[in-house]
């Protein structure tokens, strides 16, 4: 029989109906309070990214979903024995949006405790920064919309996501030239 982790250390993934992952999040958080849970469950988190896309010559940011349709929720579910914590079991499957415990058809398992600490660090990781949406792929054909070589058409060669920079190959004076431009400056052709 596998171990099971202390009652802190038991993150499950609750599947949600999609789209309404913030609601059903504000919505146990808010339960958690009026029915006095805060002993049985932890946290609730829609992990989630900063994702700056250009659009119509603006800027917008908005927020990307990084499981969409899922939540991680840190409770206490299992006790020591491997019995269900009915409270806290009943607790989360009437909430509304709530479908099932992901991954299990009738006895949810505790995420692994390495699975737990990467998505961890991933979230902290993106914390408060705003990563470029690219929504081109190595090999696609585009037309550059804005710096000197505007009006241009070429294809991309590599991506640099984390500097938001694209490296397009363009023909310059008869030659292809790798020029490196930022994922604003560049629309599908």
């Amino acid at each position: 029989m596998p171990t099971i982790p202390a009652p802190q250390d038991q993150w499950y993934v609750v599947h949600v109906l999609s789209g309404q992952e913030n609601k059903v999040k504000d919505n146990i958080e808010r339960r958690i309070q009026s029915e006095e849970m805060a002993d049985f469950i932890f946290e609730v988190l829609v992990p989630q990214e900063q994702v700056a896309e250009v659009k119509g010559g603006q800027e917008k940011v908005s927020n990307r979903k990084f499981f969409p349709g899922y939540i991680i929720i840190n409770m206490n579910l299992l006790d020591e024995h491997n019995q269900l914590v009915g409270e806290t079991w009943y607790f989360i499957q009437e909430t509304d949006g709530v479908i099932n415990f992901a991954g299990t058809k009738d006895r949810p398992i505790p995420m692994p405790q390495k699975e737990v600490d990467g998505m961890l660090a991933q979230i902290r990781e993106r914390e408060g920064s705003v990563v470029p949406a690219v929504e081109h792929e190595p090999g696609d054909t585009i037309v550059v919309a804005d710096g000197p070589f505007q009006g241009q058409t070429g294809i991309v060669a590599e991506i640099d996501q984390a500097k938001g920079e694209l490296m397009v190959s363009v023909n310059i004076f008869g030659r292809e030239t790798l020029v490196p431009l930022e994922y604003w400056q560049v629309e599908k052709a």
